[in-house]
């Protein structure tokens, strides 16, 4: 798994990907800047909704209703944005099928092709036929068990899982790269065929290849296959 994408020239943008974040997350808009640059052709653009905490409280889950994310969606639409990207993974808990939902409202409503962070993250495990996975979550117990139920649910098994137990957004974004990269070793003692570090909070976009090539098995980061799915 490497995150060089494929260079651009130009004097202005020609593909204009329209992402919508969760209002906390501080992580999505630099590493998306980061993974392109080289790439002139391409400009990024962001839409919110409201979301502070993370957890298996119904409020928390509240905030991802799909009307919300769709309207935010629509405000990218003004910017005519080519493409449409939730860059969030809460259907990794809510159920896998949500996100598959959710970009066909974001199509009906927009006109805009769409994708979302979880559809990219198992387009990649799909098609390296992973089956045995390693997870790093910043996220609570109730959520991480959500997320291994709903892969065994799809034939693929978590082998190894390690989480920080964080509730708070704001949080995620401060966790270093050395220790979310500590975290991931740990899973690939496990012997999985990928790891996935499932959140865009995460500030592990750049440095899961450098990790991957090391480890010799793919780290896939949920901002980095949101932009290759972008690209692709």
């Amino acid at each position: 798994m490497h995150n060089r994408l494929p260079e651009t020239s130009g004097a202005g943008p020609r593909q204009h990907i329209g992402f919508v974040i969760p209002s906390s997350n501080t992580v999505v808009e630099p590493e998306a800047y980061r993974l392109l640059a080289g790439n002139p052709g391409i400009s990024v653009h962001f839409s919110r909704i409201p979301v502070t905490v993370v957890s298996d409280s119904e409020t928390s889950l509240a905030q991802f209703e799909i009307e919300r994310i769709v309207a935010a969606g629509r405000l990218l639409a003004d910017a005519k944005v080519d493409k449409l990207a939730w860059a969030g993974t809460a259907a990794s808990w809510l159920g896998f099928m949500r996100d598959d939902s959710l970009v066909n409202e974001l199509k009906r409503a927009t006109g805009i092709a769409a994708t979302t962070s979880l559809l990219a993250v198992n387009g990649e495990l799909r098609r390296m036929n992973a089956r045995r996975i390693g997870l790093v979550t910043p996220y609570v117990a109730e959520l991480e068990a959500r997320i291994i139920a709903n892969y065994s649910a799809i034939g693929i098994a978590v082998v190894g899982a390690a989480r920080l137990n964080l509730t708070e957004n704001t949080r995620f974004a401060q966790v270093s790269e050395d220790e979310i990269e500590s975290m991931a070793r740990g899973v690939a003692d496990h012997r999985p065929e990928a790891i996935v570090v499932m959140c865009t909070n995460l500030r592990f976009a750049v440095r899961s290849a450098v990790l991957g090539a090391k480890l010799g098995l793919p780290v896939i980061d949920s901002v980095a296959a949101t932009v290759r799915n972008c690209l692709g």
